[in-house]
C-alpha cells in the first residue's frame, strides 16, 4: 500500500528580492519597499504551508497504471527520470488566505494585491524547496528539478491523476476544478526523480 506523507510548515521565510521580482519591481523606491513589508505582516498572519507526497519505487509505480501511461506519454518526463531509482509525487499549497487578501485589495488596492500575489508566488516556491530539501535529505539522495503538469509536453490534465494518487483535498485542502486549475491558486503539484 502506498504511504502519503503530510506535513505542516509555518515558519516560510520568503526571499524580498524573489517578491519584487514577481511584482516586477527591480528597482523599488521607498514607496514599493514600504507597501511590501506592510504586506509581508498581513501575510504573514494568513499563510499555512501544508504538502502531501509519495515516494514511489520502481514496483510501487508498476502498481499505478494512470502514472505510468503519463510518464510513457511524455518525453520530457522520460527524459527527467532516466536514471532514477525512485519518483516523487508532490502538492503543495500555502493556503486559501492570500487568495482572500488578493480579492480584498484587488478591489480597493490594486498595488497591493499584485504585492499578494508576489508574495504568494515566492512563498509557494520557497515552500517546494524545503519540501523537496527534506525529502532529499529524508531519503539521502539527490532529486531532480521538480516538473509540473502543464509544462513542457506534460499537459495538464495530468493533475487529475495526480491528485488521484495524493489525495490532496483529504490531506492539504487543495481541491481540483474542473478546469484542472487548483484552489487555492498559490499551490503546485510536481514530478521528481531520485538518482541514484
Amino acid at each position: 500500500m502506498i504511504t502519503v506523507v503530510t506535513k505542516t510548515y509555518n515558519n516560510i521565510e520568503p526571499d524580498n528580492r524573489e517578491i519584487l521580482r514577481y511584482a516586477g519591481c527591480m528597482e523599488p523606491d521607498n514607496n514599493v519597499n514600504t507597501l511590501m513589508q506592510s504586506s509581508l505582516v498581513e501575510a504573514a498572519a494568513v499563510l499555512s504551508g501544508k504538502a502531501c507526497y509519495v515516494v514511489l519505487s520502481q514496483e510501487e509505480l508498476e502498481e499505478i497504471p494512470e502514472l505510468n501511461q503519463v510518464i510513457k506519454g511524455s518525453q520530457d518526463l522520460q527524459y527527467l527520470l532516466r536514471g532514477c531509482s525512485k519518483i516523487v509525487v508532490m502538492a503543495a499549497t500555502i493556503g486559501v488566505g492570500i487568495d482572500r487578501l488578493m480579492a480584498k485589495y484587488g478591489k480597493i488596492a490594486p498595488s497591493k494585491a499584485l504585492m499578494f500575489h508576489a508574495i504568494g508566488a515566492e512563498t509557494i516556491e520557497k515552500l517546494c524547496d524545503m519540501v523537496c530539501q527534506e525529502i532529499s535529505q529524508e531519503l539521502g539522495a539527490e532529486l531532480t528539478y521538480r516538473f509540473s503538469p502543464g509544462y513542457g509536453d506534460l499537459p495538464l490534465e495530468t493533475q487529475r491523476t495526480v491528485f488521484d494518487i495524493l489525495n490532496p483535498p483529504k490531506h492539504i485542502g487543495l481541491t481540483l476544478q474542473e478546469s484542472t486549475l487548483m484552489a487555492p491558486s498559490k499551490s503546485v503539484t510536481a514530478i521528481m526523480g531520485v538518482k541514484n
